[in-house]
């Protein structure tokens, strides 16, 4: 099909030039032939014996793969064992059977000279008459041209022998090198450029070399050589002298997905080189692909050839366009991650639209009514606490990114927001994992139900290390640490941070990453930077397995271990509740604060805080489950859900902390001074446990030795006093003796 004339694109003028530059000399050939250990373009070579075509199906190239099918697809091993002759192309044609003659065969397995004679000699048995037949008159013959045929030419007019000339003939009798190439190559992967326009050419060959530099995918030869075909049929000079959209309705139906994505991709590597690279090329544009942004890092969690865009065509007003480009470029560069910069787009969007209800044309439009007037029509939109923040906060870095930097002056100095113009924050609730889901979860045999072990590697890293997922799917390959004293350590980028870190780690967890670089090095050997190599679009090795993928493993991997919570239910938990459980763990067995901070690597104590709070609430719990007792015997409680469990429990807090005597508490309140010094044992705010038997009965032991030499002494007001703390001491420790091994189990925890 021809089209119709087209002018050049936008950017198209020096594209050639562009093109002579960047394409390497090995992607210039007009039929490329790819290694077979090529991890993007090559293919192994089929395992047949003597086969150099490249594998298709069941292991075999396509040809052996039909003998296989034909002969009731035997035991593969078997099979290659004896795969039957080579196959036509790569096996010397049959000779005359006559001794000393190496004519080609022409029937009777004999050459037409013996063949003739054989003719006139009434046809005897073939085999019997070339055994006693002469050969041909001596004389210098010349062997056919192809190198892997070596038959005598038919005379000294012909270069090839009698069957090569006749398939010579048939393909037009082209130069004698290009049939000889043909020939060699015939069934091994190779990608053809011959007949295509000079500059459509190299975009093909740029295309090939873009994605073999890439090594995300590989590219088959086959989709290849379509997307060759495809292109010339066009009728065109060049890749960009059809839109987008017409190569995508002209890249053919019937074919999968990957046919027509190449040709795209070939159309877009062509564009890239054609308009450039970088800030300059893309901030006139109203879409950006921040792909084409070098140095730009984009968001670890996703995958290596991501097309991740920043759409500025949403936003109505042409002031607040440029603008926007602006101050996001300015934050781009500042370092700030991608997914920030698109919720301050997305904020920007929505207040551009605000902008358009109220017909604000311009930027000394936007002041501090017209912002009240947009605080009201946020709250009554239908969106999330998160989104109202952003719209909020966002705007009001754009705003002060105008005014700070000069970008406009017609900005009025009212047009800011204030610290109480953002919604206050709902409570955050803690999202760490009870423990009998993680007893489900850390069991041995669910944790080998994992189809891949870097899936189990890697959730064994966020149970045990407390990392983002991020940050563990992208470890490096040498993750690894040991101190002064040998022991190991878990090195990782915290993402967040844009920093190093580090994390202790026992000896069973570098076991098993000591595996698990073995098993990369196996696989890519030298080309391994990365830990958790993505198992899929990965055809170097130089990328890592993205977040995406691996929370989709995990859901796999939780529906076979049928993982339930306590109303029977399935669970569906996310990487990040291991990171909060992590942290539960350690601050409720008392490891510090700041210790726990260190090893979640948080800059600040804010964060740890609000897994340190979990702390008071499990002491609590064992507290509200304890029993104590009175002076008088009484067991007392604390109703959690009391209108005053709230004050009861921050009042015996304080009493522990700085009250505590040597056999019990005081639960005096805090703004009262103890009336009874040195006598709590008949204070009537004096409270025990039964951790404080052993003290009890050993004061019990000495009251009752002090009352009987009182006695004997006659001070009776001794006697007295000491009669109504031995009355006291035998209540409570005949109380405590009748608790149950598991209330004290608790009164012990809650202490």
């Amino acid at each position: 099909m021809t089209a119709p004339a087209q002018q050049p694109a936008s950017g198209q003028a020096g594209l050639l030039e562009r093109l002579l530059a960047a394409v390497r000399i090995e992607f210039r050939a007009d039929i490329l032939v790819p290694g077979p250990d090529d991890p993007v373009l090559g293919r192994p070579a089929c395992p047949a014996g003597g086969c150099d075509r490249p594998r298709a199906e069941n292991g075999l190239c396509a040809a052996h793969g039909t003998r296989w099918k034909d002969r009731g697809r035997p035991d593969m091993t078997a099979f290659l064992a004896d795969p039957g002759p080579p196959l036509n192309g790569r096996r010397p044609l049959t000779a005359c059977s006559v001794p000393g003659c190496r004519y080609g065969s022409s029937g009777q397995g004999l050459c037409m000279r013996h063949r003739s004679a054989w003719e006139h000699a009434g046809c005897p048995d073939p085999a019997a008459w070339a055994a006693r037949a002469e050969p041909s008159a001596a004389q210098t013959r010349a062997e056919c041209l192809l190198p892997f045929c070596t038959l005598w030419t038919e005379n000294q007019a012909h270069q090839f022998c009698k069957a090569h000339d006749t398939r010579w003939r048939q393909l037009g009798s082209p130069d004698p090198g290009e049939f000889t190439e043909h020939c060699l190559l015939r069934g091994r992967a190779r990608i053809d450029f011959r007949g295509l326009p000079a500059q459509l050419k190299l975009e093909m060959q740029y295309a090939v070399q873009c994605r073999a530099d890439r090594a995300t995918i590989t590219l088959p030869h086959q989709v290849a050589r379509w997307a060759v075909r495809r292109a010339g049929d066009a009728g065109v000079e060049s890749l960009l002298d059809l839109p987008e959209d017409e190569w995508r309705r002209q890249a053919g139906r019937g074919k999968s997905p990957t046919y027509p994505a190449f040709l795209l991709f070939a159309r877009e590597m062509a564009e890239e080189l054609a308009e450039g690279t970088g800030w300059e090329a893309e901030c006139p544009r109203d879409v950006w692909r921040l792909h084409r942004i070098p140095g730009l890092v984009l968001n670890p969690g996703k995958p290596a050839n991501s097309r991740i865009r920043l759409r500025f065509d949403r936003l109505a007003q042409p002031w607040l366009r440029g603008l926007s480009k602006r101050w996001a470029r300015l934050r781009l560069s500042s370092g700030l991650s991608v997914g920030t910069v698109q919720s301050d787009v997305a904020a920007l969007t929505r207040f551009s639209e605000f902008l358009t209800i109220a017909s604000t044309a311009a930027l000394g439009g936007v002041d501090r009514p017209l912002l009240e007037r947009y605080l009201a029509w946020l709250a009554s939109q239908a969106i999330g606490h998160g989104a109202r923040t952003d719209a909020i906060t966002s705007v009001s870095a754009f705003l002060q990114a105008i005014r700070q930097h000069g970008w406009d002056a017609t900005l009025p100095v009212t047009a800011a927001f204030f610290p109480g113009d953002i919604p206050s924050r709902p409570p955050r609730l803690t999202r760490h994992l009870a423990e009998h889901i993680m007893t489900q979860v850390e069991s041995p045999a669910n944790l080998d139900r994992w189809t891949s072990p870097e899936g189990r590697l890697i959730t064994l890293i966020l149970i045990r290390c407390g990392l983002r997922a991020t940050d563990a799917c992208t470890l490096a390959f040498d993750c690894l640490l040991h101190d002064g004293q040998g022991a190991p350590y878990l090195r990782y980028f915290n993402h967040k941070m844009r920093r190093e870190a580090a994390v202790p780690v026992d000896e069973e967890l570098q076991t098993a990453i000591r595996g698990q670089q073995q098993r990369v090095a196996d696989r890519w050997p030298g080309r391994h930077p990365h830990l958790f190599p993505a198992l899929k679009a990965n055809a170097g090795g130089q990328h890592p397995v993205t977040y995406y993928s691996y929370r989709g493993q995990l859901n796999k991997w939780l529906d076979t271990c049928e993982v339930r919570d306590e109303h029977g239910g399935p669970v569906r938990l996310t990487p990040h509740q291991w990171r909060h459980t992590f942290a539960c763990r350690l601050i409720n067995r008392d490891v510090p604060q700041e210790v726990v901070r260190v090893l979640l690597d948080h800059s600040s104590t804010q964060m740890t805080a609000h897994y340190a709070k979990l702390t008071d609430q499990t002491v609590r719990r064992r507290w509200e489950q304890a029993t104590r007792v009175n002076i008088s015997g009484e067991r007392l409680s604390i109703d959690p859900d009391g209108p005053l469990g709230q004050a009861q429990w921050a009042k015996t807090r304080y009493g522990i902390a700085t009250q505590t005597l040597p056999n019990g508490y005081c639960g005096l309140p805090v703004q009262r001074q103890c009336p009874h010094a040195n006598s709590c044992l008949t204070c009537p705010v004096f409270i025990t446990g039964p951790e404080f038997l052993p003290e009890l009965r050993e004061q019990q032991q000495r009251t009752l030795t002090l009352i009987a030499t009182a006695r004997d002494n006659g001070h009776v007001r001794v006697t007295e006093m000491n009669e109504q703390v031995a009355a006291n001491l035998d209540r409570m420790i005949t109380e405590l003796e009748n608790i149950t091994p598991g209330e004290q189990e608790n009164a012990a925890d809650a202490s």
